[in-house]
């Protein structure tokens, strides 16, 4: 029964906020590089640094009471 209420409701959990947030970080990383807001060089370095944190973050998170 906990299982539905994870994919019917969501979750409030922080852990399940992480990976998303990266991915918009990455997104707006991207879409400043574009629009010349950052340099080529700082996006260059970002973007790796973001998918570290990001896949450090999923193999550091537990799992959840409520799934």
């Amino acid at each position: 029964m906990q299982d539905n209420m994870c994919a019917n409701k969501g979750c409030s959990c922080a852990h399940h906020k992480t990976v998303p947030m990266f991915l918009i970080l990455l997104g707006l990383i991207f879409l400043l590089g574009t629009m010349n807001v950052l340099s080529s060089g700082t996006v260059a370095v970002l973007w790796p640094l973001l998918l570290i944190v990001a896949g450090l973050a999923k193999m550091n998170s537990h799992k959840c009471k409520c799934c």
